[in-house]
């Protein structure tokens, strides 16, 4: 038999709250270890208990939109699932790019609502049929516009120079006599660069560098 899911519940109206409780414990398979009403009950929850689903209203006092980046800090593996009664499309962007894994309509049924958790808890996403179409295609257009720049943005100018000499294909060691500096120190910069790329070697960095480039400065075609 499969272990229940441990959740813990913030929302501020309590009849509401205490109803969700009820109904995932009548249908099984979950666990309330927690019940909150703010922002910092969120948090506070989150450190306390050893949860695998935090179900939480954006609207509580304090913002639930705010508490899901710094609840993921300390525990990446938790789980956060948006339940509200907003619509916006910003709303629900905020909350994936925060982290959450999940945003989903108070109007939503009981069952429905307990398939959905489990969804998550096995590690997929899930934004509500009627929201999902739209806020992927801003997702996806904001991604397109800024995704290469803005992180080439982050490095330095030193960076930006032995990333340069990284996709020329030399060594540490042969940036380090070019520029006069210490293989160790080149070796520090790359680690910052791979860190700031959110890459993992140094073809994936140049890869992105040159990916950049061509963003910036499309080729020109030939003339008819």
């Amino acid at each position: 038999m499969a272990a229940a899911i441990k959740l813990a519940i913030v929302d501020d109206h309590p009849l509401f709250r205490e109803g969700v409780v009820r109904t995932l414990e009548q249908i099984g398979g979950f666990e309330i270890v927690a019940q909150g009403s703010s922002r910092d009950d969120a948090l506070r929850i989150s450190e306390d208990q050893q949860l695998d689903i935090l179900l939480m209203d954006i609207s509580v006092p304090g913002g639930g939109l705010s508490a899901v980046e710094p609840a993921l800090e300390r525990h990446p593996d938790l789980k956060i699932v948006m339940l509200t009664v907003s619509e916006e499309n910003q709303h629900v962007m905020t909350a994936l790019q925060s982290g959450a894994r999940g945003y989903v309509l108070k109007g939503v049924g009981s069952r429905t609502l307990a398939a959905i958790l489990r969804t998550v808890a096995m590690g997929e996403r899930y934004v509500c049929p009627q929201l999902s179409a739209r806020v992927l295609v801003d997702l996806s257009s904001q991604s397109t516009a800024i995704e290469k720049p803005d992180v080439l943005a982050e490095l330095t100018s030193r960076e930006r120079e032995i990333l340069t000499l990284v996709a020329a294909g030399l060594s540490n060691k042969r940036i380090g006599l070019q520029l006069n500096l210490h293989e160790k120190t080149i070796k520090h910069h790359m680690t910052r660069i791979l860190a700031k790329l959110n890459v993992s070697n140094r073809t994936e960095a140049a890869m992105t560098l040159r990916d950049a480039t061509e963003h910036q400065h499309p080729p020109v075609g030939d003339p008819a």
